[in-house]
């Protein structure tokens, strides 16, 4: 299981990375690996988001696994590459396979999430 140091995470395994005001988030290689075959993505909405609102879902093989908000703000873009080929959640979780960005104001929701070492804590 990988969990890079440049990414904050919550205990339903969403990743968060952020690079100026813009958050990249996706699940977890250790959520992509109990999941086993990712099938398919529901995206969210582009558009405003709580923090804990239901923004999507991803299906595989094994069941389904609802997507929450780790942070608020606007969603800005989505990963529409994960319509033709959602396999890439399990392929490179933290890479092509991200689900969508966001644009935040306020980094303490951030700040607030795991570091790389608390969430490998609670996984293991």
């Amino acid at each position: 299981m990988t969990a890079p140091d440049n990414c904050r995470y919550t205990p339903d395994h969403v990743w968060v990375r952020l690079v100026g005001e813009i958050a990249t988030i996706g699940i977890t290689d250790h959520a992509q690996d109990e999941l086993s075959d990712v099938v398919f993505v529901e995206l969210p909405d582009l558009g405003d988001v709580e923090k804990a609102s239901l923004v999507g879902v991803v299906e595989s093989v094994k069941g389904r696994s609802d997507i929450y908000a780790p942070i608020a703000g606007e969603v800005v873009e989505v990963n529409l590459d994960l319509v033709i080929d959602p396999l890439r959640v399990n392929s490179e979780p933290y890479e092509s396979g991200w689900i969508f960005k966001m644009k935040i104001d306020d980094t303490a929701q951030y700040e607030a999430l795991m570091d790389a070492s608390s969430y490998i804590s609670v996984v293991r």
